[in-house]
C-alpha cells in the first residue's frame, strides 16, 4: 500500500472509526497484548494495516 500523508483530522477520524469497529467486535489485524480498542487502532494505524481510505476532492486538496 502506498504510504499516504494524512492530515491530523483524517488520522483522528480513521483511528476513531477503527477503534469503534474493534470495540463492537471487529477482528483485529495485528498481534498485540493491548485490550484497549484505541491503543489497538493507533498501533494498526502506525503499522499501516487499517483498511480505511480517505476520499479527497481534487479541487480542495493540496
Amino acid at each position: 500500500m502506498k504510504a499516504e500523508k494524512y492530515t491530523r483530522y483524517e488520522r483522528a477520524r480513521i483511528v476513531g472509526a477503527r477503534a469503534l469497529q474493534i470495540f463492537m467486535g471487529a477482528p483485529v489485524y495485528i498481534k498485540t497484548e493491548s485490550i484497549d480498542p484505541l491503543e489497538v487502532a493507533l498501533e494498526e494505524m502506525r503499522l499501516g494495516v487499517i483498511p480505511i481510505t480517505v476520499k479527497r476532492d481534487r479541487r480542495t486538496s493540496r
